[in-house]
């Protein structure tokens, strides 16, 4: 028993891995790979993809949206868990680092069931629910830019079906969130965003010490 989270050290990390992390090959070479870009840090962890996995197997998650692709790992993982009638919409800006992206959907052989949309996702998203499609999706990934979290979560809430989920990656930010002698945007945008949900009777709420921070958030 304990009454708080045990802190991972390096040694209990590596541990972690050891005996709980089942990664696939390909979502390995694409995390080394992403590892040599300067931009690294945007990747999730692999514990926390291995746990987005189980997510959407536990709701049996067929239709899914990610804000936020990067080179592909999260929506790799997640796709690797669907289903064969499953579908991932996901919503980037970069070409560039998309390309990484459908390089590995391609050799997974899951581009099936990943539907990219390059362009702003707050437009993405708008154009879901003008289309109808409100209340449709089982899962939401979130992990773009933090100033967005806000508008992001509004049109995810309203795409979600009662008692899907959406993600949010970053939300302890390194800790700064907890830093009161830390002021830029992206941290204060942050601890707002924290602070909504926490008061939001919408959702039941969960936020997991895992990455870098994953915030649960189930629709009522």
């Amino acid at each position: 028993m304990s009454h708080r989270t045990t802190p991972l050290t390096e040694t209990l990390h590596a541990y972690l891995l050891n005996v709980s992390l089942r990664e696939n090959p390909l979502l390995t070479q694409l995390r080394e790979e992403t590892a040599r870009l300067p931009e690294a840090n945007m990747q999730i962890s692999p514990e926390q993809g291995q746990l987005m996995q189980m997510l959407v197997r536990l709701l049996g998650a067929k239709k899914v949206i990610e804000v936020g692709t990067f080179t592909g790992y999260s929506s790799l993982a997640m796709a690797l868990a669907l289903p064969s009638d499953g579908c991932i919409v996901a919503c980037d800006v970069s070409e560039i680092w998309t390309a990484t992206a459908r390089r590995y959907w391609r050799e997974a052989g899951v581009c099936g069931r990943i539907d990219l949309r390059l362009g702003p996702a707050t437009e993405t998203l708008n154009g879901m629910i003008q289309q109808g499609s409100s209340g449709q999706y089982d899962f939401a990934f979130i992990d773009a830019d933090k100033t967005g979290y806000a508008d992001y979560y509004e049109k995810c809430l309203q795409l979600l079906r009662g008692g899907g989920v959406v993600a949010f990656d970053n939300t302890l930010w390194h800790g700064k969130v907890a830093d009161p002698a830390v002021h830029d945007e992206d941290t204060e945008a942050l601890r707002r965003f924290n602070r909504a949900l926490h008061s939001d009777d919408r959702i039941d709420l969960s936020m997991i010490p895992i990455g870098d921070g994953l915030t649960l958030a189930r629709k009522r």
